[in-house]
């Protein structure tokens, strides 16, 4: 089968439309025809080279579609199901899966590095040689072929240009809300960065019944994007921040501060915007052999820090409840939907998001050419 793809071949430069080949479908293995992939920044980290990744490679990992065809040992799905796809399939067997702390599953890292299917082997090939897929989807493609782990079956009525949404920024913010840290009704969380995953983390606290939720924010339409989804209060990102803070949350701070800015000052800020005791969630994400410095102060007074990567997802539990949510109106994810692009206009939407236009881009299929 033939089909075609958004191929990064060389580090900082455009991606390019290429044809590509798929081998094989492995017992366990699905495959899906995207409908919708958005453009977060982990792709754009890939592309500039700051999160390094086997090349050629086709990025892309928060999408949805439909199911065309299944591996003989697949049961949970058929074809014509809708599914949202997930980037962090895990063996269930290994040290860190039974200690339910499947985003380090020694399988998933293990073979990370090689950017290939889950079992480790190519699976998409260009000319006879192999092309590799970023975490473990590769969803900037008509096609993804990916293990039964990864694809989630959804509600056929939710539109793919949301459903998509939910398999990277959304399950993240919301998730850390509610299974990180578990936000309990009458606290106060602060967001700092109100981009997807930001704005998941004020929709997650609002659902869980957060009695104040604080947003900051250096670009003012988010902040006004973030008072639509929930936030009660909104703060620009200033000089004058820690002192509004403070007169919001009667001097002690936040219960909770979920930081997804990913910069140096946003990691101090959620030190210092945090109350004694109290849970600060990292969310962002630097180049890996970055550096943060800290005051050391800011970390005292019994404060938890924990960082997360994908909100304590459990996909095949949480997906599901997120779609509903969304159907339901409980969960608003067309505000996050500000560019409508073809695949083949990936290199205007990585554009789009390097300077801070987008929340998210989504090519949609239909679109495409």
């Amino acid at each position: 089968m033939k089909f075609h793809a958004a191929v990064l071949s060389q580090v900082g430069q455009p991606l390019q439309m290429e044809t590509l080949e798929l081998s094989r479908l492995a017992n366990s293995d699905v495959l899906v025809r995207i409908e919708a992939t958005s453009i977060c920044h982990t792709d754009v980290e890939v592309i500039d080279g700051h999160l390094p990744v086997p090349l050629p490679v086709v990025p892309g990992h928060e999408a949805a579609g439909i199911v065309v065809k299944v591996g003989e040992s697949v049961r949970s799905l058929n074809a014509g199901d809708s599914v949202v796809l997930s980037w962090n399939p895990h063996c269930g067997g290994c040290f860190y899966c039974q200690r339910d702390q499947p985003i380090l599953c020694a399988q998933y890292t293990t073979h990370s590095a090689s950017a290939f299917h889950f079992d480790g082997m190519p699976r998409l090939f260009r000319a006879g040689d192999a092309v590799h897929q970023l975490m473990y989807t590769g969803t900037f493609a008509e096609y993804a072929v990916v293990t039964e782990q990864c694809a989630v079956k959804v509600p056929a009525e939710l539109p793919a240009e949301l459903a998509c949404l939910i398999g990277c920024g959304v399950m993240t913010g919301v998730g850390a809300a509610m299974n990180v840290a578990r936000v309990q009704p009458g606290d106060i969380a602060t967001v700092i960065g109100c981009g997807a995953v930001g704005l998941s983390a004020i929709q997650g606290a609002r659902m869980a019944g957060a009695g104040k939720i604080i947003a900051v924010d250096r670009d003012a339409r988010r902040l006004g994007v973030a008072g639509i989804l929930g936030a009660t209060h909104t703060l620009p990102a200033d000089h004058d921040l820690q002192e509004a803070h403070a007169a919001l949350t009667e001097g002690r701070g936040a219960d909770h501060v979920f930081e997804a800015a990913g910069n140096n000052a946003a990691f101090c800020s959620s030190l210092e915007l945090v109350r004694p005791g109290g849970h600060v969630v990292w969310l962002g994400k630097l180049p890996p052999q970055r550096q943060v410095a800290l005051r050391w102060g800011s970390v005292m007074g019994e404060k938890r820090i924990i960082r997360s990567s994908y909100g304590g997802a459990r996909p095949q539990r949480d997906f599901p409840m997120l779609a509903q949510a969304c159907l339901e109106g409980r969960l608003q994810l067309a505000p996050y939907v500000t560019s409508r692009l073809g695949l083949q206009d990936v290199n205007e939407g990585i554009d789009r998001l390097r300077r801070g236009l987008d929340i998210r881009a989504v090519m949609l299929r239909q679109l495409s050419a």
